[in-house]
């Protein structure tokens, strides 16, 4: 017989990649963590782990406990929330991992609705699962996120993917949209007037590979959704300035320094004029959130995700029709 306690070992060496990280995760100690492994392999009739240099990886036998595994824990997950559901909730805390400018826009508002001072009480689903209910939030990118709810160190990750950038999530794990938006192109508007572009007219980006450019970093999926829109455009971006800050990035476009493409919801609430515009190609960008299979029926959890939908649509509604975004 299989112990479930030694599967899920198993399953965080696959995610954190080292007895020492798995220990860590689990608050056992190294020795702990590889006798348990040991009496796996006993159990299983045949190696799990083999030694890689200094370190372990799994064998082909690992590999296919680990995605059993993966599938027991969302049903385990699952039974949980049942059960948290039919008590009327932990009112616990849930623990979000969201990129920059949904952390900005999206997260606050579930902090002032949660703590009273919104203006709508938090809704609680019939089980009072959001009063007393607490959040963590840590602001990663996109895919660092998606790891952190692999490695069980978050419940949500809030992402995003582009139509030039698809993300790929695990089939089995639970994802919601929560909305799209465009993505724009944004200059100072003497700069738009002399490449013949009126306010809020669409922007052919192929007649714009000779100016100056201004992204994020090359460590973001934005750097990437840049280059890929500038690519299909037929040029590689002459990059001026790069920031991983979309608002420092505005503030440069603001100064004529150069053009920049920014996502509607990360314009900042507060820019020096700009000039923006969708753009002939356009690109769009989707925000979504994603958790492990089995916990999305959780009353804690379920509470923050109506919370988000309810955000977004908000927030969707105010920008609907409006290229310039939140002001």
């Amino acid at each position: 017989m299989l112990d479930v306690r030694r599967l899920r070992i198993l399953q965080h060496l696959a995610a954190y990649g080292t007895v020492a990280a798995t220990a860590d995760a689990l608050h056992l100690t190294a020795p702990a963590v590889s006798q348990h492994l040991a009496a796996l392999q006993k159990e299983a009739g045949t190696p799990v782990v083999e030694k890689h240099g200094r370190t372990l990886r799994l064998t082909a036998a690992g590999e296919l406990l680990v995605a059993h595994t993966e599938v027991i824990l969302a049903e385990l997950a699952a039974a949980e929330s049942g059960l948290a559901a039919m008590k009327g909730g932990r009112r616990g805390t849930v623990r979000i991992s969201a990129f920059a400018s949904a952390a900005r826009t999206l997260v606050p508002p579930l902090f002032e609705r949660l703590n009273g001072t919104g203006t709508d009480p938090a809704p609680d689903n019939g089980t009072g699962a959001a009063r007393d209910l607490s959040l963590r939030l840590s602001v990663q990118e996109p895919d660092d996120a998606l790891d952190e709810l692999h490695k069980r160190s978050t419940d949500l990750a809030l992402v995003h993917s582009y139509t030039v950038l698809p993300r790929s999530v695990p089939a089995a794990w639970e994802q919601t949209v929560l909305m799209e938006e465009p993505v724009l192109l944004a200059l100072h508007p003497d700069r738009a007037g002399l490449e013949g572009l009126a306010a809020g007219r669409p922007a052919d980006l192929s007649r714009l590979a000779h100016l100056p450019w201004l992204t994020p970093g090359p460590e973001t999926s934005c750097y990437e959704m840049i280059q890929r829109a500038c690519g299909a455009a037929g040029f590689v971006p002459d990059i001026r300035a790069s920031s991983s800050d979309f608002s420092v990035l505005t503030a440069l476009a603001a100064a004529d320094a150069g053009a920049v493409l920014v996502p509607r919801m990360a314009l900042p609430d507060h820019t020096a004029p700009l000039s923006l515009h969708p753009l002939v190609r356009p690109v769009s960008r989707t925000v979504f959130t994603v958790c492990r299979a089995g916990t999305g029926k959780h009353p804690d959890l379920r509470a923050v995700l109506d919370l988000l939908h309810e955000t977004a649509t908000a927030l969707d509604d105010r920008t609907a029709g409006r290229p310039d975004g939140p002001r």
